[in-house]
């Protein structure tokens, strides 16, 4: 991280936007379960035309996606002022999203002590697609998919100490948590088998799979085409975009921000770009400008050598 970033806003107003605040991210939550279960609901009507219903899957789909968002203002811990409702409501979103909040945190907490630095940086274990066939496997979702199956099964049975960032102490807990996950989700299918109801694969599997493109494209603008390095002003890209995906993500377009300053809390962020956006490398004008402009460079935009 740039050693500048006490310069970009000024203290009394960055002491202002550090206040942790309940109100904002109980919104926030109830607001984004309430169109999962909604949009839920109104795709399963039989009595309802397709053309209504189809819409209805994609919403539930991408507000299922998007939970991941949630998840991770709740492992920074700055959704809620309660250290015990943020890691439960990340461990509740994780269930919902397919990720692991117990592992994630650490995951995460590696991603920003060495963001996009080369064999530092875990999310830099995948490699940014190089190819218009990487990109649209990426953008399906299908890796993702490959990955977290291949994720699970290493965090149940592998070696936990191959992650620097799971310690001996840490590692029993991530195992518990995730074997607990897995048996949640075991139990659902049981449910759903028993009920014939197919909820599981009609209103988690199926709708997380329609959503999932939806966060990839977000996602992977965060950090690609952005400089390998240390200068958080240079290796992160806020994406400008419109109200509901802002709100859908919890705010997290503005990346470059929660980079520089990640102890703010998700509602503050669009303040911190009045002094944070003029001082950035990367902020585009929407997510499909962005992609537009890496299109024509996936094959330049892998790691240095």
């Amino acid at each position: 991280m740039i050693s500048t970033t006490s310069e970009l806003i000024p203290r009394q107003e960055l002491a202002l936007l550090n206040t942790l605040r309940d109100g904002p991210g109980l919104r926030r939550l109830l607001s984004h379960l309430a169109v999962i279960a909604l949009a839920g609901v109104l795709w399963r009507l039989d009595t309802v035309s397709l053309v209504v219903r189809l819409p209805a899957l994609w919403i539930s789909g991408i507000a299922l996606a998007s939970c991941f968002a949630g998840l991770h203002e709740c492992c920074h811990r700055t959704a809620f002022r309660s250290r015990q409702l943020n890691d439960a409501v990340a461990w509740l979103l994780g269930l919902l999203s397919f990720y692991n909040a117990t592992f994630y945190r650490r995951y995460h907490q590696w991603h920003h002590r060495y963001t996009h630095q080369p064999g530092l940086d875990p999310e830099l274990d995948d490699p940014v697609p190089a190819s218009l066939s990487a990109y649209l496997r990426e953008i399906s979702g299908w890796t993702w998919w490959v990955g977290k199956l291949r994720g699970y099964s290493h965090l149940l049975w592998g070696d936990l100490t191959s992650y620097p960032y799971l310690n001996t102490q840490i590692g029993p807990q991530v195992r518990r948590s995730v074997r607990i996950q897995i048996t949640v989700y075991v139990l659902l299918a049981a449910v759903s088998l028993v009920g014939a109801n197919g909820f599981l694969v009609w209103n988690w599997l199926l709708p997380l799979a329609v959503g999932q493109p939806f966060l990839r494209v977000l996602l992977l603008a965060e950090h690609t085409g952005c400089a390998y390095s240390d200068d958080g002003l240079a290796n992160t890209r806020t994406t400008l975009t419109i109200a509901p995906v802002r709100w859908l993500m919890w705010n997290m377009p503005f990346h470059a921000e929660h980079h520089l300053y990640p102890s703010l809390p998700f509602h503050a962020l669009p303040a911190a770009h009045r002094w944070i956006g003029p001082r950035l490398q990367h902020c585009d004008q929407g997510y499909l400008a962005v992609h537009a402009q890496l299109l024509p460079r996936l094959a330049s935009l892998g790691q240095p050598a």
